[in-house]
């Protein structure tokens, strides 16, 4: 078994992001984790969710279930991985399949892992295999039949050949639910099969007390249940009717409203009548007068006829004889009879095994089944250890399959700044505008991760992705080379995830941020240019305004007046003087360089305009940070991950032309070409001239110049 010596670790650190992280390429390295103090680790915490890594490896990392996988989690994990193998060194290589020779069986608890990884091969059909993988450990389902015992407590029907204990099991998942074994299959616990069979025995002696010598419960024993159904059925109507006897017997003016107005029999005349009908069923049960029984055979309603005669047979004669009147008293015993029945059948327990009836549930009580589930349950619990040695297979294959990619995540960033590797927090690539952009994030609340990711001085978009079949998702991309001119809410690109699953891409947010220094040295001019031309639409706007209001009989313009334009035309003129005579002293400033000082003057004043642009681009530039990005999605970096502009560069791409691509610049769509251009720069070269001229400058600059070329005998 390995196990980490006492002397101090001599960590190696690499450079990477702007900050230091440690280098993890040794099996010492990984048994020294304990060592390493939480503030040189990359990440303190991170989310077990939204991630491109196995949920189920970090489900069984994070052992508080919290949610979130902690420094002390992640080194208990690595712990505990190096001390189940012989060879720490092959976490570091990862892989699918788990050598079982690479299980330490020096320890006890090692020893029982290799014996439960080969349990698991001799029960998927695999005996002969050498390594076991994550798949064949994390398959419960095979390696645990339904007719296995695995040691959780819980017992399916496939788990006995006798049919009787059988049948009891599957009755108590009926009648109070399933609990699911480890295969998969449903099964019953100790809990469940003492409820059902603590409900028999309730039921049972609840049934028997009813039958006790003396009881007088069931007043035609064996029949009573169907008796007090027949009873129950027209109870209500026959008291019904003796209760209009007596109120008719109280005051002999109610007995014709109390027998029904001939109104009502009129107004079933016209219908297609049954005696059935509810209209008909409505009626007294029988005739009503003072002190009369009520008749058994005659004059009974035709829609209660049924029911009184299986009221008189079933039980009028068994209680009081034959006879075919019924009167007020005998019909009050009837009912006193079957009073202690009624209540009895409220004070009814076990309302869950009471459809199987007395008989069955006697016969379940009597035959053991209830001690046989027990030992069932008890023979499954006893091999929990060896269950739960199985559960611990599962866990080392994960950890040596997955363990080292996430320390290269955690304790380091490696595999985010390493080129060719994408980072467990990367969702994949959005294309959009002309560039795909790696650095993608899952979101889950926008509103809440913009407020926090606008720290990370990043040009952010975030989008709303669809795909047929699957559920809708949101994702912040980071952009980091090109520019922002075509970028906005509403515009489409596809995302595609780390399964290489297209979806439709919308972006729905903008974080502006610098996204390169191009674009810093270009926005001056842009604004300018953007300027000028809402100057002229406003211009153009205000006259098309004059003009349809003119057109559509509007005010009329005001008069020409010439004193105004007259201070005006002045005005103007001095303006045009001013900046003539400044581009004079340019133009002569700019002619006593020697021509190779022009370049650099024009440099200057570009560097001049753009310069500050581009400062305070590139100041932010270097300053962009990831950390923000990940801490709004829940984690908790622990340094401040930038993205300079190399780094940035190499996670958005824009497109360009391949090496060796041919391209023709024979566009028959391209815009035509105007000579406005042109003719307005000869205008002004022209008016410059001509303002030299006027001057008095021009002439004595020809003059110096031909006596130049003239000493240096370049002309005669």
């Amino acid at each position: 078994m390995a196990t980490a010596p006492t002397t101090p670790h001599r960590w190696r650190f690499f450079r990477l992001g702007g900050f230091d992280q440690v280098r993890l390429d040794t099996p010492e390295d990984l048994l020294h984790l304990d060592q390493l103090d939480p503030k040189l680790w990359s990440v303190l915490s991170c989310p077990t969710s939204g991630l491109e890594f196995d949920a189920r490896t970090l489900e069984l990392i994070d052992a508080d279930l919290d949610g979130h996988v902690r420094v002390p989690e992640v080194q208990a994990a690595v712990a505990w991985a190096c001390a189940m193998l012989r060879d720490p060194s092959c976490l570091l290589e990862g892989g699918e399949a788990l050598p079982l020779s690479a299980i330490d069986d020096g320890s006890p608890e090692g020893a029982q892992l290799l014996a439960s990884a080969r349990q698991i091969l001799i029960n998927l059909g695999k005996a002969g295999e050498s390594a076991v993988s994550v798949g064949d450990a994390s398959d419960k389902s095979k390696i645990f039949g339904a007719s296995c015992l695995n040691g959780d407590g819980i017992v399916c029907p496939a788990l006995t050949d006798d049919a009787e204990v059988r049948a009891v099991i599957e009755a108590i998942i009926e009648r109070f639910g399933a609990e699911t074994d480890r295969s998969g299959e449903p099964g019953v616990s100790r809990e469940k099969c003492d409820a059902f069979f603590d409900e028999a025995r309730a039921y049972a002696e609840w049934w028997v007390a009813a039958r006790a010598p003396g009881a007088t419960v069931l007043p035609l024993g064996e029949d009573t249940a169907a008796a007090a159904e027949v009873l129950e059925a027209v109870a209500a109507k026959v008291d019904d009717y003796f209760a209009r006897c007596r109120l008719a017997a109280f005051d002999p003016r109610a007995a014709d409203p109390l027998n029904r107005p001939a109104e009502v029999y009129a107004s079933l005349a016209d219908q297609e009548l049954s005696a059935t009908a509810d209209a008909v069923a409505a009626l007294p049960l029988a005739r009503v007068a003072a002190g009369r029984d009520l008749s058994l055979t005659d004059g009974v309603n035709p829609a209660w006829i049924g029911a009184v005669e299986r009221l008189r047979i079933r039980v009028i004669v068994p209680i009081v004889g034959e006879r075919d009147t019924l009167s007020a008293e005998d019909w009050d015993a009837v009912k006193a009879r079957f009073s202690p029945y009624r209540e009895w059948l409220e004070r009814m327990p076990g309302e869950r095994v009471a459809s199987l009836g007395y008989e069955r549930i006697a016969a379940l009580l009597s035959a053991g089944a209830e001690q046989a589930i027990h030992d069932l349950i008890e023979q499954d619990k006893a091999l929990e250890a060896h269950a739960e040695s199985i559960d611990a297979v599962e866990r080392l294959a994960r950890y040596h399959r997955d363990l080292f990619k996430l320390l290269t995540n955690f304790v380091s960033l490696r595999d985010f700044y390493a080129p060719g590797k994408q980072a467990i927090f990367q969702a994949g690539t959005l294309y959009l505008d002309g560039r795909s952009c790696d650095l993608c994030l899952r979101v889950d609340d926008m509103v809440r991760h913009s407020a926090l990711a606008h720290f990370s001085g990043t040009y952010l978009a975030y989008c709303n992705c669809e795909r047929h079949g699957e559920a809708p998702m949101t994702i912040v991309a980071a952009m980091t080379e090109g520019d922002g001119d075509n970028l906005m809410a509403g515009r489409n690109g596809v995302f595609y995830d780390r399964r290489g699953l297209d979806w439709d891409a919308t972006v729905v947010k903008l974080v502006e941020h610098p996204i390169s220094i191009r674009q810093a040295f270009w926005t001056p001019y842009k604004r300018i240019a953007r300027l000028i031309q809402e100057q002229i639409q406003k211009f153009a706007a205000s006259h098309d305004k004059v003009a349809a209001a003119e057109a559509s009989g509007g005010a009329a313009p005001m008069p020409f007046d010439i004193a105004k334009f007259a201070g005006i035309f002045a005005a103007i003129g001095l303006a045009i003087g001013a900046i003539g005579t400044a581009l004079a002293a340019m133009v002569a400033g700019l002619l006593n360089l020697p021509w190779w000082q022009l370049p650099l003057v024009v440099f200057g004043v570009m560097l001049l305009i753009s310069g500050p642009s581009m400062l305070s681009a590139g100041m932010k530039l270097r300053a962009r940070n990831l950390a923000p990005l990940l801490d709004a999605n829940g984690w908790a970096v622990n340094t401040r991950a930038r993205i300079n502009l190399a780094f940035g560069s190499s996670l958005t791409h824009v497109s360009k032309l391949p090496p060796g691509s041919r391209r023709s610049l024979d566009d028959p769509y391209a815009d035509r070409k105007r000579p406005w251009k042109t003719l307005v720069f000869l205008g002004l070269v022209v008016f410059v001239l001509a303002f030299l001229w006027y001057e008095g400058y021009l002439v004595p600059w020809i003059s110096q110049w031909l006596e130049t070329l003239r000493s240096a005998g370049e002309i005669g």
